[in-house]
């Protein structure tokens, strides 16, 4: 998993409210057990029309928007089921981190384990990005994670929550099971001295 420290990024706007997990990628594409070729179906049946072809009103068809790595959703992302291949299809796509008032636990969770950094913001501070964006389509936005502050076009800072274990594992690169291998010789030395018992 690749660290998360510090990003600067272009925002794509997609503010629709209630974005569940069957939308950001639908369940005939589950059957795979690996992230590749996820991103090319994320959003599948708004980003392309019947024949295959792109959508060219959908944003991420829009050429402004592309290698931006910040989604910028309305509220209650990622509700719905809790498949994990929601945030792979987001971070195959290219994307580093969501922005909503309200994302839900499950997907969430799963974001953070797969190296997507899911952002909760109030109703002010994302009604004013929202208008930043919207004003200027090429500003860009400044994500530390170390600070936990977002820094919008216009300077204002907004300060966004995150556990102490997720951010541990983000910042370093980590996934849970890396993170235990840190403790293989406490680990060995603890199972060693059960043995003798």
């Amino acid at each position: 998993m690749a660290k998360f420290t510090t990003l600067t990024s272009r925002v794509v706007p997609l503010l629709a409210d209630n974005i569940d997990t069957d939308q950001i990628i639908p369940a005939r594409f589950l059957k795979v057990t690996d992230k590749k070729g996820l991103g090319e179906q994320l959003f599948c049946d708004w980003r392309y029309n019947s024949d295959g072809s792109p959508k060219p009103d959908f944003v991420l068809n829009q050429l402004q928007h592309r290698g931006a790595h910040v989604l910028l959703a309305g509220n209650n992302f990622g509700c719905g089921s809790s498949r994990e291949h929601a945030p792979w299809a987001l971070t195959a796509f290219g994307f580093r981190a969501v922005i909503s008032t309200m994302i839900a636990d499950i997907f969430r969770s799963n974001s953070m384990k797969n190296g997507l950094l899911p952002i909760i913001l109030s109703a002010d501070e994302h009604r004013q990005l929202k208008d930043e964006i919207q004003n200027s389509p090429n500003a860009e936005i400044t994500i530390n994670l170390e600070a936990q502050e977002i820094t919008f076009p216009s300077g204002t800072k907004a300060k966004f929550p995150i556990d102490p274990f997720s951010k541990f594992c983000l910042l370093n690169g980590v996934d849970e099971l890396e993170y235990l291998r840190r403790f293989i010789k406490e680990i060995e030395k603890y199972e060693t001295s059960n043995e003798k018992l």
